[in-house]
């Protein structure tokens, strides 16, 4: 038996929550089976269908892991001032935690280097086993195991968001196109000191709007 897995990510580019990164594992057999299902990447599915498909991927998968790196972490890789030890290299080290989980003998990830090779060397730098690593820009669209973990991942990336808007609002989707993201970013400094650690600060609009308060506030004062 060949164990497959496939690796993914939800929430990369979001101001608001954790980069959720996910993996699934199956033999080479059941590949035909997660065909079969129509998985696809997440982003072409609406959230309904990918709600049906999370429940009958598991149903075929052998293995899964999820991983949800918080906003802090992220900012940490994003402020980091050493070259190739920024977003993308701390994605390539979440990604081997779950490979490593696995011990597959093919894995599968969406690349998020713009070099697809240079991204799965730095995934093989944090492993101690040596599978084959095949890295692909999209991915998710081109192999139906790296699609069904972008389907796991963006079901995981939403419930925390839900979670997020439970107790504080609608926020919108988290991403900084949205007008909803927008203005929770502006109205929450109209009456907070500092944002919530659900916000990336190192997002440059987050930045941005935290400079413009503290200038303000500097001629108050």
């Amino acid at each position: 038996m060949v164990l497959i897995a496939g690796v993914d990510e939800a929430g990369r580019g979001c101001v608001i929550g954790p980069l959720v990164v996910a993996g699934v594992a199956v033999s080479n057999e059941k590949i035909s089976d997660l065909i079969a299902l129509g998985v696809k990447d997440s982003k072409l599915l609406s959230p309904k269908k990918r709600n049906e498909l999370f429940q009958e991927i598991f149903k075929i998968i052998q293995k899964f892991k999820v991983i949800k790196v918080p906003p802090l972490e992220i900012d940490k890789a994003v402020e980091c001032q050493i070259r190739l030890h920024k977003l993308n290299r701390l994605e390539a080290k979440t990604m081997a935690q779950i490979i490593e989980h696995f011990c597959p003998d093919e894995v599968y990830v969406d690349a998020a280097d713009t070099l697809e090779e240079r991204f799965a060397t730095h995934i093989q730098e944090h492993l101690t086993i040596k599978p084959k690593i095949i890295s692909r820009h999209k991915a998710d669209q081109l192999y139906p195991i790296v699609s069904a973990a972008s389907i796991i991942a963006k079901v995981e990336r939403d419930k925390e968001i839900e979670q997020i808007k439970n107790e504080f609002g609608d926020i919108g989707s988290g991403y900084m196109h949205d007008k909803k993201t927008q203005n929770f970013l502006i109205q929450w400094l109209k009456t907070n000191t500092d944002y919530p650690p659900f916000i990336r600060r190192s997002w440059k609009p987050v930045k941005k709007t935290l400079n413009e308060r503290n200038t303000i506030q500097q001629k108050l004062f």
